[in-house]
């Protein structure tokens, strides 16, 4: 798993949705906040589902929440997706 990620805990709110465009096959797994905007890079492929899986795995372990509380909303086979918080 990645050791460079940013601290996203500030995103940690019950109902917040979570806009990031994603980068499956990547050198490494990252994520990295620019201008407001989040991309995360994961070195998953994008097939049944792993890359969603690994990028839910990488934004629970950045925001500090356990991965069942973020839930994919829209862009499932998009790069831009959108992740829901449970409270």
């Amino acid at each position: 798993m990645a050791r460079d990620l940013p601290d996203l805990t500030g995103l940690a709110q019950s109902g917040a949705e979570i806009t990031v465009r994603v980068t499956p096959k990547a050198a490494r797994d990252r994520i990295v906040v620019e201008e407001g905007a989040i991309r995360v890079y994961t070195t998953t492929v994008p097939e049944g589902g792993k890359a969603n899986k690994s990028v839910i795995a990488l934004l629970a372990k950045a925001m500090g929440v356990p991965k069942s509380a973020l839930t994919l909303v829209r862009g499932c086979t998009s790069r831009d997706k959108v992740f829901a918080l449970k409270g």
